[in-house]
């Protein structure tokens, strides 16, 4: 028995989900060109020098005072170590084209020490990052990236032939680059390295949005055997969608809220590494629900409908 609902007309509104989708590709592209892509040194190497201090410093200056020192960009991150007697530390991590000598440790540590002579601050440690092992690692992962989506269009073709499934497979997946690129924004715009935690939240993403959409397909499929013959296919996705749409979206609202209070006590207690992945894990799952119920569908919906025509024009 069909479910009754309040039909939402998803459809008629298709091109403003188009241009939607578009303006959000142009501003992450833009994001790129003026902020630039940070990448981490595990991906293109670099170095890690570890320091111990007492007291209060801020990041900002040390980061400032290396880059004078050494020529190139500095990340500054403060921690704890607990081997042996506990320590606050802080590390500097930095890619530059001369090797780390021992003049320019002693030269930068004197800076350090001549800028917090109160900080009581040491070295403890420097080590070179290889990059070979970061871009093992990242294209292990692009390869994964790219065997899902071939098996998920494969999938979806065989499991929706009814509905045409290999052109459902290919929009469904095009749906899934568009959340891709969101997040891959929302790293460059709030100035996180493109780092293990990038790779993460990408191949999570890519799980979690593809099941709302099947989940939307699967509907469509069990509609068209219940409607009658003649009825329209923009008339149908929009009939199964705004039966589908409850339950996406509290799906989505039940983990994106337990994203956000990940994000809030990481935000309390100022740990970084973890809001680098809650923040753009949070916007991609609102990403997610978005192009599973506005995007997918639609581009499916207007190809199949654009075929119909031009067959018929025939």
């Amino acid at each position: 028995m069909l479910e009754q609902v309040k039909v939402r007309d998803f459809y008629g509104n298709r091109k403003i989900f188009f241009v939607l989708s578009a303006v959000l590709m142009v501003v992450v592209l833009l994001c790129c060109f003026i902020r630039g892509v940070a990448v981490s040194i595990e991906f293109k190497g670099g170095t890690l020098a570890t320091y111990s201090y007492s007291g209060s410093i801020s990041e900002s200056e040390l980061s400032s005072l290396a880059k004078d020192v050494l020529g190139t960009q500095v990340k500054v991150q403060t921690g704890e170590t607990f081997t042996g007697e506990k320590q606050t530390t802080f590390t500097l991590s930095f890619s530059m084209d001369q090797p780390f000598s021992a003049e320019l440790q002693d030269e930068l540590l004197s800076k350090m020490q001549e800028k917090y002579p109160d900080a009581a601050i040491e070295s403890l440690e420097s080590n070179d990052v290889a990059a070979k092992a970061g871009k093992m690692f990242l294209a292990k992962c692009s390869v994964a990236a790219v065997f899902a989506s071939v098996i998920l269009i494969l999938y979806i073709a065989w499991r929706f032939k009814r509905i045409s499934g290999w052109s459902a497979g290919i929009f469904a997946v095009v749906a899934l680059l568009h959340d891709l690129m969101i997040v891959f924004g929302t790293f460059v715009l709030c100035g996180f390295e493109i780092d293990s935690n990038f790779m993460a939240v990408i191949l999570t993403i890519l799980g979690y949005s593809v099941n709302d959409t099947i989940v939307i397909y699967d509907r469509i499929r069990e509609n068209q055997g219940m409607l009658p013959e003649n009825t329209a296919l923009p008339k149908l996705v929009n009939i199964s969608l705004s039966q589908t749409m409850r339950r996406t979206v509290r799906t989505s609202v039940t983990t994106i809220a337990a994203m956000l209070i990940v994000t809030i006590l990481a935000l309390v207690n100022n740990v970084d590494s973890i809001l680098r992945f809650s923040i753009p894990m949070t916007i991609g799952m609102i990403s997610g629900c978005y192009s599973s119920l506005c995007l997918a569908p639609m581009l499916w919906t207007a190809w199949k409908t654009r075929e119909k025509t031009e067959k018929s024009e025939e």
